[in-house]
């Protein structure tokens, strides 16, 4: 199930996305989404007498993290040694704010404190309900769906810090979208599912969860040992290899099989 954030021009609503989703990871021209009777996460599953031709309304991130994002660094293998790291024992943790989100369509602002903007592309998990000390084997109970992230980073910047805050805590460093698939387990496919970032129509990530060091069962329970989650938070899996540079003007597009594209612009802060 496709479960979106969307506006029609008046207050966000959530609904359920249908269709199906073409090569590229776009709806067909018929979807619908059917209005819910508020934020799934707190109200249930609530269909309205009420829908929208998908191509009516504008999407909006499609989760808005009470507390928190959690990212975790170099947790592809191949992506740590382009960056000259090495590959980490456990999972290296940071956290974006929520005011770094934004949704699909929505700018990439370049802040002038940065000269090297970089995108990547990654696999989101959806948190559904308060947690801690969550065993692996039970993340899938506490994980309401999955959806797609670009963890947009100031390169200079986290090269300068150290640390990760500023490089990947700007305003809109943070896209979700473009829905959250609540019917997604990337742990059943034994290929993985495949991770795409495309950079003005030149594709430049291609991965798989396969690759991933620390697999989602395990970040959900060592991110839970750390610190309570809450619905909504999200966590990002890591990206794969061929993160680069982007440019104000250009056009990001991030791509999961069986989750859609999510696209940003970049433009001027």
């Amino acid at each position: 199930m496709r479960i979106a954030r969307f506006t029609t021009g008046e207050d966000p609503q959530y609904g359920v996305v249908t269709g199906e989703l073409d090569e590229f990871g776009q709806p067909d021209e018929d979807a619908v989404v059917v209005a819910l009777a508020g934020d799934p996460l707190y109200v249930g599953m609530k269909l309205l007498d009420q829908e929208h031709k998908l191509a009516d309304v504008r999407l909006l991130a499609p989760v808005l993290p009470r507390s928190k994002v959690v990212g975790i660094g170099r947790n592809y293998a191949a992506h740590a040694a382009e960056m000259g790291n090495d590959v980490p024992t456990e999972p290296l943790m940071f956290l974006k704010p929520n005011t770094s989100v934004v949704g699909p369509g929505d700018p990439i602002f370049y802040p002038p404190q940065t000269s090297d903007l970089h995108f990547e592309g990654e696999l989101a998990v959806v948190i559904g309900r308060i947690c801690r000390d969550v065993p692996p084997e039970q993340a899938t109970d506490v994980i309401h769906g999955y959806t797609i992230a670009n963890d947009v980073t100031a390169r200079d910047l986290q090269k300068g810090d150290v640390q990760f805050t500023r490089a990947k805590g700007f305003d809109s460093f943070c896209p979700l979208g473009p829905w959250v698939e609540t019917d997604l387990d990337p742990q059943h496919f034994a290929d993985g599912v495949r991770v795409q970032t495309f950079l003005n129509g030149d594709l430049k990530q291609d991965g798989s969860t396969a690759d991933l060091i620390f697999d989602v069962p395990t970040l959900v329970s060592y991110v839970s040992s750390v610190m309570t989650l809450l619905p909504g938070d999200v966590i990002l899996t890591g990206t794969p290899e061929g993160v680069g540079p982007m440019e104000v003007g250009d056009e990001v597009e991030v791509s999961i099989a069986g989750l859609g594209t999510l696209t940003n612009k970049v433009a001027q802060r």
